[in-house]
């Protein structure tokens, strides 16, 4: 295992709580969200410009149609944005009569279908919970989650993993053909007795998972049995997710957050927050597109 990869800065855009990054092969960008700045961010990989859209409400995922447009993940409710002109149309509502509740994490399926999560605001205990958009039909999946994480897929897509992030354990649920859940979760990877919480995962090609590592300042990639195999550093203390990216998905950025920091802090880590990147000698597997109908 190598210990020494370090990821680089790619955008220095200090998002209060940087969360979702999503590549988008159709317009070649990466997608990421400031959830608590009410915030999405874009970055064209083939020549560097960046920028943002400044949104009514948090939003912890775009994630793009087979038709240009990005589905958002909002806080109560599911939205389309056409980014050419930037207009909203509203989709479906979700928790909409629940103060309490934002979403958090979420990610497409194998079957274009999106899992999306909530969690309460303040992180109240067991408040949130996990659903999946199947052709445009949303159906809570599970209830009780404090903080709902690491949402991705198989390669095969005959299993979800999923962390609430306050157990410090990654489950693992079997799905069916369709994709849907079969059973209860199991256990998969604990990571009770180390440094940092599970947050935000994603696949590889090979079927591994990279687990970003909140507090321990690193993202993890776990071989099919949950155990560590290697390893990739920030220079911040709190990565929430990453997403392979790039026409070949050969690369690796990582979210970052500065939520919860002390202006000492901030002055310790002036990148918290930015989006990172790092080539880690593997592939990412493509998430397919959202599919509504």
């Amino acid at each position: 295992m190598n210990h020494n990869k370090m990821a680089e800065l790619a955008v220095d855009c200090r998002c209060e709580l940087g969360e979702g990054p999503q590549w988008d092969a159709g317009s070649g960008r990466l997608y990421w969200c400031d959830i608590l700045g009410k915030c999405l961010h874009w970055l064209s990989l083939k020549n560097g410009e960046h920028g943002h859209y400044p949104l009514e409400q948090r939003v912890s995922l775009a994630t793009p149609l087979n038709d240009g447009r990005l589905m958002l993940v909002g806080e109560h409710s599911l939205s389309l944005l056409n980014p050419a002109t930037q207009r909203l149309e509203h989709f479906a509502d979700f928790e909409a009569d629940n103060p309490v509740t934002r979403s958090n994490d979420a990610r497409v399926d194998r079957h274009g279908s999106l899992w999306l999560s909530t969690m309460g605001k303040t992180a109240e205990s067991e408040a949130g919970s996990l659903y999946r958009l199947h052709r445009g039909e949303l159906t809570r999946l599970r209830s009780g989650l404090t903080i709902p994480n690491a949402i991705c897929f198989s390669p095969m897509g005959d299993a979800a993993y999923f962390t609430d992030t306050a157990t410090g354990v990654v489950m693992r649920w079997a799905l069916d053909s369709q994709g849907w859940p079969v059973g209860e979760p199991v256990a998969w990877a604990d990571f009770t007795a180390v440094e940092g919480n599970p947050d935000g995962a994603v696949i590889d090609s090979e079927g591994c998972l990279w687990l970003a590592l909140w507090g321990a300042g690193k993202i993890v990639r776990l071989d099919t049995a949950g155990q560590v195999i290697d390893e990739v550093h920030v220079p911040v203390s709190q990565p929430s997710c990453p997403a392979f990216a790039g026409p070949g998905l050969e690369t690796l950025y990582i979210t970052t957050a500065q939520e919860g920091f002390s202006d000492a802090q901030r002055r310790e880590e002036p990148l918290a927050g930015g989006l990172f990147k790092a080539n880690v000698g593997v592939h990412g597997l493509a998430d397919p597109l959202l599919t509504l109908e």
